[in-house]
């Protein structure tokens, strides 16, 4: 269904010891024209909590993972768009501005291309590969910053609530519900992740939890295994 109305957008940031990196993306966040943006905290440790108040942020306090923390958020906004925003990839106000152009053409749900952040060559080749990936299969990862319509949302009765791959499940959702669409605008998100443990093991550990939740393996045993490589 299409709508010729102008849309209300609100982005949801679950965080979690994120201090180190809030500072700067607090200062992004701060020039976005969006009409609703909640954090919603799980538990964090740090002074994440207090450094996103200070800024003049709302901050949700709600139970451990990511699933329970962006469903608690939406749950927390009235927009007629949601987007699933990681607290470490960069969004611009002309990216929401692309989002919102979506909803009046009968788009249920989307994300965008993604760049890692740093130089290294590599990094612009896993970009590449994502985003071919992720838009043939339609299955988008939280990276890529995944929005969707509060209608669709509810029809497809949220995101799933698992430990792990709550993403991936969410986007099969999504996909069998209605149209999605993939934006070429280019988000910047953090090579953190790929420096810290390195190319090829984050690579080979990514797919190897893909394809056991693929087969069936349980989200719980998937987290656990997750755990105890990181």
């Amino acid at each position: 269904m299409q709508h010729k109305t102008s849309p209300s957008l609100a982005i949801v940031i679950p965080v979690f010891n994120e201090a180190k990196i809030l500072p700067d993306a607090l200062k992004t966040l701060q020039g976005l024209a969006v009409e609703e943006l909640v954090f919603v905290d799980g538990g964090s440790t740090d002074i994440t909590v207090q450094l996103i108040q200070d800024a003049g942020f709302t901050c949700l306090l709600s139970e451990a993972g990511r699933a329970k923390q962006m469903n608690f958020g939406t749950k927390n906004t009235k927009s007629n768009i949601i987007l699933y925003l990681h607290i470490d990839t960069t969004i611009t106000s002309s990216n929401i501005s692309s989002i919102k152009k979506t909803y009046n053409q009968g788009f249920i749900a989307g994300r965008f291309n993604v760049c890692l952040s740093g130089s290294a060559l590599s990094y612009r080749i896993i970009s590449f590969f994502i985003n071919i990936r992720s838009c043939i299969t339609k299955v988008n990862t939280g990276d890529q910053a995944i929005f969707v319509t509060r209608k669709a949302y509810d029809a497809v009765g949220g995101i799933p609530d698992i430990p792990l791959m709550e993403d991936v499940a969410f986007s099969k959702r999504l996909r069998v519900h209605g149209k999605v669409v993939c934006l070429r605008d280019t988000l910047v998100t953090s090579s953190r992740r790929w420096e810290k443990y390195g190319v090829f093991s984050t690579i080979w550990l990514m797919w190897k939890l893909r394809f056991m939740f693929w087969v069936g393996a349980s989200p719980d045993k998937l987290a656990e295994m997750y755990r105890n490589t990181r």
